[in-house]
This record gives C-alpha cells, structure tokens and sequence, in this order.
C-alpha cells in the first residue's frame, strides 16, 4: 500500500531542525526573508503561499509571533501583532461542499474527474477545538458539541445529496469500482490524503477484484490515533422502493437495503468537518472506507493488509449502523456482544437417481435432505443452553427437475450464528455430525463445505463502552441518552476491527421517516433511510474522535 502523502507530524514533538533540514535551499531562503523582513519592512501585509512549504512547516509558521496575516483560505487563520491567533469567518462553506461535491454525478461508465485539488492547503485552526484539547472542561466540552452540531446542520445538503448519488449506482461486494471512485473524489476536493488498494478479494468463490478499499488520515499523522469506519457495498436485490424515483438504484437487481451508502455518507461528512480543524487535532482520525461487509469479509481483509498495524496504530476504533427498529435520532448501543458471530455451511447430498415409479431402485437424496433439516432444527434445542443464543437456519434446499424423476443428489445452503466463538464451533460440529450420520443411516454419500471466513461476534469493549462511548452517545443523542438494546444474531464485520482493538459499535435510529417509510427492515426491497438523521450520525462520528483522541493524550478522563 502506498502510505498516506503529505503526512502532517506535530511540530511541538518534532525539533523545528528536522523540518528546516526537509526543505530545499530557496525555500529556506524564502523563509528567511519572510521572517526577517517581514518583521520590519513588509510589517502585516505579506501573504504566504501555503504552496511553497511543507504542512509541518506551515504549522510553525503560524506558530511564530510575527505580525503578518495569513490568508483563511491558506491557512486559515490570522496572527495580530500580539502573537494571539484570531478567527475569521468559518471557511467550511468556502469549500462549496453544495457545489462542487454535491454536484458531481457517478456515470454509468466512468466517474466524474473533479480535477479540484487545492492549490492552497486549507490549514485551519478551530478555537473551540483548541480550548477543549488544552482545557477539557463541562464549559468546553458544550462548546465542542454545539460547534459540532452546527456544523454537521451547515452540510445537510451535501450529505442529502452524496448518500442520493451513491444510492443510484449501488456495487455489490468486491466490485465497488464507482463507489470508490466517488469517495475518493470528495476526499480530494476536501484535500484529505489517502491510500487505495485495500479490501482485495482473495476467495475465489466470490467474483471481483476487490481493492476498492480506502484509507484516509486526518490530523498531525502521529500518535495518538482512533479509527472511523464505514462500509460501502450493496446487497443483490431488486429494489421496490417507492417515491425515490430521482434516485432510485440505476442499477438492476442491486440496492443499497442495508444503509451502506448512508454510513459512507456520514464518515465523508465527518471527514469534512474534521479537515476544517485539522489543525487543532492532537493525534490523527484513520478514515476506513470498506468494502465488501456483506458476507465477504473485506474488514478481514484490510486487517491482513495492515489498516491496524501501520503507523499510526490506531488505539480505538468506532462505527455505527442505521437501524430502522428505532425512531429517527435515537443512538443505541449496549457493552458486550452486540452482533452475532455467523458462519455458512454448504451441503451437497449424493444418492442414485432414477424414476420417480421405481424409488426402490434409487437412494433418494431429497429424503435424506428432508431428513437432515429437520434433525438440524434439534441442535439449539438439546446443545446450547437455554441461557446462550445460537441458530441454524436451512436456507436453500435444491433439488430435481422433473415431476416424474428422483434426483441424484440435493443441495442445501444455510447459516450457524453464536453469540460466542465457542457456541459456534459447537454448532458447526453437532452440524457436521448429524449431516454425516444421516446421510450413513440413508445410504447417501455427503460433503459439506463452510465459510473461507467466518465472522467472529461484534463485542463492544466494556470499560471502553461504559467509561466513555456510553456517555459520547449521550450527548450526541437527540433523547440525551443511549438506548440498551439486547444484542442481535445479526452479523457484522466490524467485529474484525472489533476484536483487534478496543472498539464501540452503535446503532442510529432511523424509522420515523414517511415519505417514503423509513421502518422496514435491513434487505428489505422496500428499504429506505430517514436522511434528517445523516447530521446526527457526522456528529456522532467527530464527537467520538475528537473527544477519544483527547481522552487519549491526557489522563483527564473528562468528555
């Protein structure tokens, strides 16, 4: 993977020697004059071009006292005579996230080239920000969250707008070419470095490339740092949604019915609000864009490829799920398990066919599949105690084609899922056992084949949970508190982020919606999202960040 370019370090940490030492001899001299004349001749009006230096460089710029003022949309900010950094206008709308993001349109055969890097880093700092890392307080934590949720309410539009464009043209897992492209296009008009490659299909089962994954980094590039994540794949399901036909998926027999395109929406918002005080972070947000959640295991793969172990390591990691059993605005969580671990298993039955008049001359298959299913259904019954949760599902029984023919051989298809990995090696192994005797007891051959990757159960970190993502939720929540929710036998592949690292999974009530409905299940055809909560869930991901990367840097546990 190519690492992050322009990867900013904290220049309090780093000797002011070894960022002169980066540049080249006419920038040092331009620097030079800067500094010197600046003082006497060109006094306040000389303006920087954030072009000609480094960001760690520009960074110590703007921490000299000299009086020459900096453009906002350079560095955004100002430094008076005194040395005190004042603040203009908030630039955030300068970056015409209506516009020129919003605007972009995905093309059934290739993606808009936005062509809008910025010349002129937008360097800002935030105020706000700056007062909650160095004096966390009840005082600055109110400020932080009302700054916060000003600024997800200023982008509404754009958000509205990116979860619609995403929506029309929904990938399947492993082949999410356009989606990437398209995240990738905001990230560089808000000028956020990242990384692509990532999520590469390595199960020969499932078809496409995969490498749509991205990575961003926001921040000074050193420690301490959090994970943000969101994935972007679509489900194969024709979609019935009704009154959404400006954005209804273009895309036949595939949909967005599991809110993919509005999780990507809300960390591509998060990632707006946090470039515009990039300067006021202490530590740095890793932006994971995923593909591939539905059943291919891509957060599998970018753990293997190294999104926990490149420097920064990120100390904590964050995620959310809309959820349409909630009403709109509600934030849900609970310590513990809070998803499922599942695995699916593939049985193929082999008897000896023949006539459907003449059953005393074949080996049935599909009694023995009959069979098989109904002595499955025993398993969580007589195995798993009555205090734990398991399941096995037959969800696909093929056999036959004829009316008047026994086939040779029948197929079934199904899913195990445990609240624990010890419960479901449990079930897989009472699974192959009973699959294996009843075939014998029938005369039928047997191969039963499972998952190259089985998800491991979403375990929400305790002491993470209840002494810090509890309370973030709190504040975030329109209710002013988090909903305990019991855990569900739902999977998710968050739980490979999950079980590497302290994380916090939640849930984000989305079903008060009515035009259309917004209450449907996850994969129905009818699914939709109540977009009034996209605000709701970028606050939810820069409170998280901003407030764990402080708690991280400072002993004061104060939010």
């Amino acid at each position: 993977k190519t690492q992050p370019i322009d990867t900013m370090r904290n220049p309090l940490q780093i000797p002011i020697g070894l960022e002169l030492a980066n540049q080249k001899p006419w920038q040092l001299l331009t620097l030079i004059l800067f500094t010197v004349v600046g003082r006497g001749i060109f006094g306040q009006l000389e303006t920087i071009k954030g072009s000609l230096y480094s960001p760690p460089l520009q960074q110590w710029i703007l921490s000299q006292p000299t009086s020459s003022p900096i453009s906002e949309l350079q560095f955004g900010g100002t430094r008076g005579k005194s040395g005190v950094p004042t603040y203009g206008e908030d630039p955030l709308l300068e970056l015409e996230l209506h516009g020129a993001i919003a605007g972009a349109v995905i093309q059934d055969d290739e993606v808009a080239d936005f062509n809008t890097s910025n010349p002129f880093p937008i360097f800002h700092r935030n105020r706000v920000v700056d007062s909650f890392f160095a004096a966390p307080s009840e005082s600055t934590s109110r400020d932080l969250k009302e700054d916060i949720h000003e600024r997800a309410q200023q982008i509404q539009d754009f958000l509205v707008s990116t979860r619609r464009e995403l929506h029309r043209y929904p990938e399947l897992m492993y082949n999410e070419e356009k989606t990437s492209a398209y995240v990738q296009s905001v990230l560089r008009q808000l000028d956020i470095p990242f990384t692509t490659g990532w999520g590469e299909n390595t199960n020969d089962k499932i078809p496409g490339p995969g490498g749509y994954g991205i990575v961003a980094d926001i921040g000074t590039g050193g420690e301490p740092c959090v994970l943000l994540r969101a994935d972007m794949d679509a489900l194969p399901i024709l979609e019935l949604t009704n009154g959404i036909d400006d954005f209804k998926s273009r895309h036949e027999g595939k949909m967005h019915a599991c809110g993919h395109d509005g999780h990507s929406t809300m960390l591509l918002g998060a990632a707006a609000l946090l470039k515009d005080m990039e300067a006021s972070i202490n530590g740095t947000i890793r932006l994971m864009f995923q593909p591939a959640e539905e059943g291919g295991a891509g957060g599998k793969r970018m753990r293997e490829e190294g999104v926990l172990t490149q420097y920064p390591r990120p100390q904590q990691a964050f995620a959310m799920h809309v959820w349409p059993h909630l009403p709109s605005g509600t934030i849900a969580s609970r310590p513990g398990p809070v998803k499922a671990a599942a695995d699916r298993f593939e049985i193929v039955i082999s008897g000896v066919g023949g006539h459907a008049g003449y059953p005393h001359l074949t080996v049935d298959p599909i009694v023995t599949a009959s069979s098989i299913v109904m002595s499955l259904q025993t398993i969580v019954s007589r195995t798993v105690s009555p205090l734990d949760s398991g399941v096995v599902s037959v969800t696909k029984f093929e056999a036959g084609q004829a009316f008047n023919t026994i086939p040779g051989s029948a197929l079934l298809r199904g899913t195990i899922r445990a609240l624990s990995p010890e419960t479901l090696v449990t079930l897989r192994d009472r699974v192959d056992h009973i699959v294996r005797s009843q075939a014998a007891v029938h005369g039928c051959n047997v191969t039963i084949q499972y998952s190259a990757d089985f998800y491991p159960p979403l375990i929400n970190d305790p002491e993470l949970y209840e002494s810090f993502s509890k309370e973030v939720g709190e504040l975030v929540s329109e209710s002013g508190s988090v909903v305990g929710v019991e855990p569900t036998m739902g999977a998710e592949d968050f739980s490979f982020v999950a079980e590497t690292i302290p994380s916090t999974f939640f849930l984000l009530g989305t079903g008060s919606g009515q035009s259309p409905e917004t209450n449907l299940g996850l994969h129905n055809p009818h699914f939709a999202i109540d977009e009034a909560v996209l605000p709701r869930g970028v606050e939810l991901h820069v409170n998280l960040a901003l407030r764990a990367l402080q708690r991280l840097s400072q002993d004061d546990r104060m939010l």
